[in-house]
């Protein structure tokens, strides 16, 4: 019996060892992958940049309310106004690129001890912009708040059309990766200047997101062990469910342009 036991807790520590080495090389061969598809790296340098007083919103008319924006209200305290303190940056990696949009808020004080942070990311035709009510809410709440511009939205795209062309491009000609993956390096490079902040703990940092953005989460947590905890909201999309069970519209309906333009070309 104990030979048993022995050989059912060797069995169990091998499956371990392999699952946690298969994971590690899963990683590495994606953070590959993502390496591959950059210009040029540069050392990460850090702009200070303005607040966007008109956020670009690729939707007609413009959002005006979100019930999930709204979900967290923020922790009641007094001139809270006076004590928030807004960072506006860039983060420049790639030499051909444009920075990478960055907001981040937090109680004024809080950079005298590391507090865990947690990074926001936004859903299709939306901006780091939009997700303010909810950095605003943890911030009041002694967290780090931050939130980005996805690739081609926010200050990264320059008209109401800029991810609609990019998603085409990218079916058509595979010279844009719009959809998830451009975005998850930016967020491995994010994670490069979070763990460096004086006022951040590097072991609590956080990443949640809204549908697009929370697909940007899955992708940058499996990348980036740094994210020590992510929650997505709608952040799966099972595809095969989608089509078996005749549910793939909503699907198409949000990127029908795409498809449009497939059936246009073949015709």
């Amino acid at each position: 019996m104990e030979n048993e036991h022995a050989a059912a807790a060797s069995a169990a520590v091998t499956i371990t060892t392999t699952a946690v080495v298969d994971a590690e090389k899963i990683r590495s061969e994606f953070l590959d992958f993502l390496r591959r598809r950059r210009s040029a790296e540069v050392p990460l340098t850090v702009e200070p940049a303005t607040p966007v007083l008109n956020p670009l919103y690729q939707e007609d008319p413009p959002p005006t309310f979100s019930e999930a924006m709204e979900s967290c209200p923020r922790d009641k305290i007094d001139n809270f106004k006076e004590l928030l303190k807004e960072e506006n940056l860039y983060l420049h990696t790639e030499e051909s690129r444009v920075g990478c949009p960055v907001l981040i808020l937090s109680l004024k004080g809080s950079e005298d001890q590391k507090r865990p942070a947690v990074v926001f990311l936004h859903s299709t035709h939306k901006c780091k912009e939009w997700l303010r009510p909810l950095l605003e809410a943890y911030a009041s709440r002694g967290y780090i708040a931050i939130a980005i511009d996805s690739r081609y939205h926010g200050e990264r795209a320059n008209s109401k059309t800029t991810y609609r062309d990019a998603l085409v491009s990218s079916w058509k000609n595979g010279d844009t990766m719009p959809f998830l993956f451009d975005t998850a390096w930016d967020l491995v490079k994010l994670a490069d200047y979070l763990t460096h902040r004086e006022d951040i703990d590097p072991k609590r940092i956080g990443i949640t997101g809204e549908s697009l953005g929370g697909m940007h989460a899955w992708f940058a947590a499996a990348a980036d062990t740094r994210y020590a905890v992510v929650v997505p909201i709608i952040g799966v999309q099972g595809f095969r469910w989608a089509i078996d069970n005749d549910k793939w519209q909503g699907r198409v309906d949000s990127i029908k342009v795409v498809f449009e333009g497939d059936f246009k070309s073949m015709n």
